[in-house]
């Protein structure tokens, strides 16, 4: 139907152009059907009138249906090409996640102070450009020429015709710039004295700025090196919020607690939604002609969001092994918390207790290309051949078989305060709590034989005359539950196995009755026992540093 310009139909009714319902089709991907020599579909049956319908006006019926269809269609593509463009800002992410950080250690925080000089352009400048200072390049008389070729310069010089026209010379010179200076005087701007008073006062501030600021970074240093808590935590944040530079559009911040105890920080992680990884691969056109999401496989949505959360641990665990320089960190453990709104309990979804050691021996930084996956799939790589999550898993990290199932994992530690309790500690800092207390007891030569996350079995041995003289065998661990009398013979006998002299059981709890009568008996004098009362006052005997009572 065609309007007039007042926008009322005129009554004429325009066909559709030839080869439209084609185009349309072949958009839509669908081939239309061939007409038969009759010029009807080749479905229609024979006999069937051929021109409109006697229901409604010329093919008003099948333009509407195939308008409705292709808006239907362009509806879909507009939200697949969405769908699309969240995966490619996935998969930026994770290429992002993997970049390298600058070490942020104290000499890259240092500030220099560079001054700026006084514009070209302010008022002292154009009265300057005005009326110059008499230069004496432009009184100075020429040099005589040479009267002989071998004649040296210093015989020109001695000319007396040339000793009088530079002794002019010098008086007009003088003349001109006692003239230059009187005229300068009267004409001094106040408004340019006071512009240039206020930008070297500026310069002066920024001066005293740029030394205060370096002078407090020397006294952080100087307390870092102390492994004062403050500054130790100070440095590592520093460290942990330069590491978002790559992609401040996802925030992860990350909080940090050191325990001097044994020289462990723990840093907790806040990981992003889980809303982050697309839900849906596209959409599609169901048989109705209605739009139907098109979900992704929930094992490839979890692996791509466990594959970004691998890649920030170990940035997070890389800017803390890269800031400390000077080696104050025994070892890190890091919780990755997924925090969701409405007040639900944080879940950690990954956690990772490694020691010095174990940071060194592994690369931190997964390739920064997605791409670079062994099965070549992208960012639908599998996530048990993920590199970031194998390296993750090389340095002993518990990680969440499924965080859309809300699985999660327990904390290697709980970053709770400075001065922990021993359920606080991770599996190495209980270990190496255990090895310091008792080498700085005098027990030398520490082997670790069996170690899991509730305890430690290792060996030493002491010289003769200290406090604990021979070859032992340690049998420590960390619970509230009481240690009875069969561990006891179980460290009698494995006493006896190792060829040691003594047996220590050190537990961070409490003994039975019959455990402590047990020790008194023939035959089992040579076991000791430690709890945690014992272990506290060790710690602040050998340590001077006090470790909290159980909870």
């Amino acid at each position: 139907m065609q309007y007039s310009a007042d926008g009322q139909s005129d009554g004429a009714v325009t066909a559709p152009q030839p080869g439209f319902l084609a185009s349309v089709f072949r958009d839509l991907g669908v081939e239309p059907e061939d007409d038969g020599p009759s010029g009807r579909p080749s479905g229609a049956p024979d006999g069937a009138p051929d021109g409109p319908s006697p229901d409604g006006p010329p093919g008003a019926g099948g333009d509407e249906a195939v308008a409705a269809h292709a808006r239907a269609a362009a509806l879909t593509h507009h939200r697949t090409v969405t769908v699309q463009a969240e995966l490619e800002r996935l998969a930026d992410l994770l290429r992002r996640a993997a970049l390298p950080v600058s070490a942020m250690d104290f000499e890259s925080q240092l500030r220099s102070y560079e001054p700026r000089p006084y514009p070209a352009d302010g008022p002292a400048a154009a009265a300057a450009g005005a009326d110059p200072e008499p230069r004496w390049e432009d009184f100075a008389p020429a040099e005589p020429p040479a009267a002989a070729p071998d004649e040296g310069p210093a015989r020109r010089l001695l000319d007396s015709g040339y000793q009088r026209e530079l002794a002019t010379a010098r008086l007009a010179h003088q003349r001109a710039l006692r003239e230059w200076r009187t005229r300068q005087a009267p004409a001094a701007d106040p408004v340019a004295d006071e512009s240039r008073r206020a930008h070297d006062q500026a310069e002066q501030a920024r001066a005293r700025a740029v030394q205060e600021y370096n002078e407090s970074l020397e006294e952080c240093r100087r307390a870092y090196r102390l492994a004062e808590p403050a500054a130790v935590e100070s440095l590592l944040e520093r460290a942990l919020a330069a590491a978002e530079t790559h992609t401040q559009d996802l925030p992860a911040p990350c909080r940090a607690v050191y325990r001097p105890l044994t020289r462990t920080a723990v840093l907790d992680l806040d990981l992003p939604a889980l809303d982050v990884v697309p839900s849906l691969t596209g959409y599609r056109l169901g048989a109705d002609g209605g739009i139907l999401p098109v979900p992704r496989p929930p094992a490839d949505r979890a692996a791509d969001y466990l594959r970004l959360v691998a890649r920030l641990a170990l940035r997070a665990l890389q800017a803390a092994d890269a800031v400390d320089t000077d080696e104050i960190l025994a070892g890190v453990v890091l919780n990755g918390w997924l925090r969701e709104p409405g007040g639900a309990e944080p879940l950690c979804l990954v956690s990772v207790d490694a020691d010095r050691d174990a940071l060194a021996r592994t690369r931190l930084l997964p390739p920064a290309d997605p791409d670079e996956q062994p099965d070549g799939e992208g960012v639908y790589a599998d996530a048990e051949q993920d590199e970031a999550l194998v390296r993750l898993r090389q340095l002993g990290a518990a990680v969440s078989p499924d965080p859309y199932d809300r699985a999660g994992v327990e904390p290697a530690a709980q970053a709770t305060a400075t001065v922990p309790a021993a359920p606080d500690l991770s599996a190495n800092e209980f270990a190496e709590l255990v090895r310091e207390l008792l080498t700085r007891g005098g027990l030398g030569q520490w082997s670790v034989r069996l170690r899991g996350p509730a305890g430690l079995v290792a060996t030493g041995e002491g010289p003769t005359g200290s406090a604990l003289p021979g070859r032992w065998v340690v049998w420590a661990s960390r619970g509230v539950g009481p240690v009875g009398e069969e561990e006891i013979r179980t460290l009698a006998e494995a006493v006896r196995e190792e060829s040691a002299e003594r047996g220590l059981r050190l537990t961070t709890g409490h003994f039975t009755d019959g455990a402590l009568d047990l020790t008194g008996e023939d035959g089992l004098r040579h076991i000791h026992l430690v709890d945690g009362d014992g272990v506290r006052e060790l710690a602040r005997t050998h340590l001077g540093l006090p470790l909290a009572a159980g909870r």
